[in-house]
Parts: C-alpha cells; structure tokens; sequence
C-alpha cells in the first residue's frame, strides 16, 4: 500500500513538474511579469521588419506596436522613468517581432546585440538606464540568454519623434 501512495506521489510530482517546465517558457515569463505581446508592426517604408539569415535574427530599428510609441524627448518632455517604460514598450514589440519572425519565443537561443537610441536633449546622460528597459524584458523573458552586447546611444531625433528606438540580432536555436 505504502509503494502505490508512493507511485501516486512521484506521479504528481512528476506531472506537476513537467507542467512548471512547459509553463516557464518566454512567453509565459512575460505574462508572469505582467505583459502581454501586441501585434507586430508592418514596415512603413522600403524596409523588412526582420530578416533571417541561417540562425541569425536580425531586427530593424523598432518602435513600440499599435501606435504606442512614447513620443518626446528624454530629459526635456520625458524623465528617465517615462524612457524606461518607452523602451519596455519597444522590447514588447521587438519580441512580438521575433515570434512573428520564427513563431515561438522558445526558438530563441541568445540575444547577441541590442542597439538602443535614445531621443534626448544633448546634456542627458542616462540613456543606458533608459535602455534598460528594453534589456530587462528581454532578461525577463529569455533569462541569461537575453542580456547582450548592448549600445545606448543618445540621437538628437528619431522619426516620428519616438523617445526610443532599438535594433537587435537574434541567435535561434538549430
């Protein structure tokens, strides 16, 4: 009797295991935190959104998805705060991107490269920590596997004026 309440025990704990396990991917990290992936962005010029080339993702400068861009200057219209969640709004995008690109976030191997551009007046200083927003979601959802070589560049325009716009390249899984 005691080796069957066993078996039942370990096959519980088994199944529930396994479940954690297919539940802890990206896209279930990301609703976790507290977002959800809008729709993708179509190109509104003479370019791709993404292009694949072997097992590298390469992703085009992005803003956020649906017209959510934050539009403004950072240390003028915009504090830090305000640039961080712009950013976040980015990656948000940039990762509904990549699963447009390759269907399932759990493709993903590394992130090797984030570009960030800052739109911001010429004495900020801070834009890596307004790029951080974009590094940490993407650090939510691919844990490790998401920090990368990063840039944090502050432009004296972006267009539309977007606060923030980042471009990345993507290692996929064989």
């Amino acid at each position: 009797m005691n080796k069957l309440l066993l078996t039942s025990v370990l096959s519980i704990g088994l199944t529930l295991s396994a479940t954690a396990l297919a539940n802890d991917s990206p896209e279930a990290r990301i609703k976790a935190a507290g977002f959800e992936l809008p729709t993708p962005v179509k190109p509104i010029a003479n370019y791709v959104t993404w292009r694949r080339s072997g097992s590298t993702l390469y992703l085009s400068g992005h803003g956020a998805c649906e017209g959510k861009s934050v539009l403004g200057k950072v240390g003028d219209t915009l504090n830090i705060d305000e640039g961080y969640e712009a950013a976040q709004r980015v990656g948000l995008c940039a990762l509904a991107t990549i699963k447009l690109a390759v269907g399932d976030l759990s493709k993903v191997k590394q992130v090797l490269q984030i570009t960030g551009m800052v739109n911001a007046t010429p004495t900020f200083t801070g834009h890596s920590k307004v790029i951080n927003g974009f590094s940490d979601l993407f650090v939510t959802a691919f844990g490790d596997d998401g920090k990368a070589a990063r840039a944090a560049i502050g432009m004296s325009g972006l267009p539309g004026n977007m606060s923030v716009e980042v471009s990345a390249v993507i290692e996929l899984k064989e």
